[in-house]
């Protein structure tokens, strides 16, 4: 992949991005941002990977304070347990403090983990990138039955994550609690990079379905 050369990618260019923000964008929203500006009530609690190319606003098209956006590398949630930190912290918060009705675990094609998962000499020299994505390792096991290469491997291996994760965070006391009350919606998705489509997971029928068809069957419940 190469480097391009024609964008300006200094500190100079975010600064002055800030500045058209500040000065042109936020005047436009200024109600929005005044209601905000004490409070928070996001409905869902938006769990994605860091990839630059993944943008959880502009794919939902949700305005500010609608989404609590959590960001790692292979949108992993370790098990209760297993690893506490940020991410079991921002769940714990989001559901029993900001009380948000949705949680959706979102995978995207091209995942950079998911192929570091399946090549594991690729992250021989990054221990911290390595110790994380054995909260994913599972995923890599339910494909060891599967004869797969190349882009077929990473799609598979970014669904059977999207599954896992699912799964860890049903470990999760306060997701377990509020599922339990029906308080809580738990949904998979993949967001396709290069056509901009998304594949929501139906857990009844165990696959990924196109939108349209996930949208038709939950206006049906």
């Amino acid at each position: 992949m190469t480097r391009d050369t024609s964008r300006d990618d200094s500190l100079q260019s975010l600064l002055r991005g800030v500045e058209e923000f500040s000065q042109k964008v936020f005047p436009e929203s200024r109600q929005l941002f005044s209601k905000l500006s004490d409070s928070q009530a996001p409905h869902t609690l938006f769990i994605t990977c860091a990839d630059s190319r993944v943008v959880p606003e502009m794919i939902t098209q949700t305005q500010p304070g609608e989404l609590f956006v959590c960001r790692n590398i292979g949108n992993i949630v370790p098990g209760y347990g297993e690893m506490l930190g940020g991410v079991s912290a921002v769940v714990e918060y989001a559901v029993m403090v900001l009380r948000v009705r949705n949680v959706v675990v979102c995978g995207h094609t091209d995942c950079g983990a998911m192929k570091g998962l399946l090549n594991p000499n690729s992250t021989k020299d990054l221990p911290t990138v390595e110790a994380w994505l054995r909260n994913a390792q599972a995923a890599k096991s339910a494909m060891f039955t599967r004869n797969l290469e190349g882009n077929e491997a990473v799609v598979a291996l970014v669904e059977e994550n999207i599954r896992l994760q699912l799964m860890h965070l049903r470990t999760h006391p306060a997701v377990a609690a509020a599922l339990a009350n029906k308080a809580l919606n738990l949904q998979g998705w993949i967001y396709g990079i290069g056509d901009g489509q998304v594949m929501v997971l139906d857990e009844q029928l165990n696959r990924f379905v196109p939108l349209t068809e996930a949208i038709q069957r939950d206006q049906g419940n």
